[in-house]
């Protein structure tokens, strides 16, 4: 089938890479235009251009949707199918109409539950055990269009969203294959989603970072793997300075020391008083001015005393 497809991060790069191994026409890629990066402020490639040139696969990076110059590449293109996956742009209706089979999404959640921007953070935010991915026809409404496939998978007790994206995205490559084969035999279903179900994952901020030990153990260890890689969980009751969290282990240890209290340190890591009573232990951090780390490294050079 001749696919124009359209994503930016990493997770979307499964997705095309799926399209290519698949063997179909891949008439063009649309992402989102060089942004600089770091110090330097040199401007970097998206990962899906990377793959996309390394591909020798035509590259567009438009700046608006609305404009009608994205519309005319789309329609000089002449797609029969667009695949979207993490594209981070609203797409007009007059370019998700264009295709003959439509506009299609890949999305890291089981829709209904999570529309929005960040789905994977918020369902392990949310202490969620499972989540998965849905194909899905793109419609007006953000991530409202009916359902094609689902596949689900079981969260790790101690996955961060880092780790599951990259799960997530190999699962929605597979799902992608499977749909596109329906579309191209006619048999792909359509169905539409429960709008009583639905929920909300807004975009993540760094208001969300900082620790209140007050809560459970289970809270907070849900809140350090939800904050990875950005914008991480933070927290001052190690060393009074703000440091971010990076691992997290609960363990089966009670305590009645006061929330937000250290009541061991070692080798093993820094254990904290949590507000249910039970104790979390910090595994991995970074401290202010420095790199990441074990909590076992940086005790060899600030030790603690409980």
């Amino acid at each position: 089938m001749r696919i124009l497809f359209m994503g930016t991060p990493e997770f979307a790069v499964a997705s095309l890479k799926q399209l290519v191994e698949d063997g179909h026409d891949v008439c063009g890629v649309f992402t989102q235009p060089d942004k600089p990066k770091n110090r330097g402020h040199k401007l970097a490639f998206s990962p899906v251009k990377e793959y996309a040139l390394s591909q020798r696969l035509a590259v567009y990076q438009p700046l608006k949707m609305r404009d009608g110059e994205a519309l005319g590449i789309v329609q000089s293109l002449e797609p029969e199918l667009i695949v979207v996956a993490a594209y981070g742009k609203i797409l007009p209706e007059e370019i998700l109409d264009a295709p003959k089979h439509g506009s299609i999404n890949v999305h890291s959640s089981l829709l209904p539950l999570y529309r929005g921007a960040a789905p994977i953070n918020w369902a392990i935010l949310d202490g969620q055990m499972e989540t998965g991915v849905t194909i899905m026809y793109m419609a007006k409404e953000l991530d409202a269009g009916d359902i094609i496939l689902q596949r689900s998978t079981d969260i790790g007790p101690e996955e961060n969203a880092q780790e599951l994206t990259a799960r997530l995205a190999e699962l929605g490559a597979e799902a992608l294959s499977d749909t596109v084969t329906a579309l191209e035999n006619g048999t792909a279903a359509r169905i539409p989603q429960d709008e009583s179900r639905q929920t909300y994952a807004s975009m993540l901020s760094k208001e969300m970072s900082p620790v209140d030990w007050t809560r459970s153990a289970h809270a907070i260890s849900c809140q350090v793997r939800g904050l990875i890689p950005w914008p991480c969980a933070t927290t001052g009751v190690i060393s009074g300075e703000t440091m971010k969290l990076y691992a997290v282990k609960e363990t089966e240890e009670d305590t009645s020391a006061r929330p937000g209290s250290i009541v061991a340190a070692g080798k093993a890591g820094i254990d904290v008083a949590c507000g249910d009573g039970k104790v979390l232990r910090i595994t991995e951090l970074q401290a202010q001015g420095s790199k990441r780390m074990s909590a076992a490294a940086y005790l060899l050079g600030h030790p603690i005393k409980c």
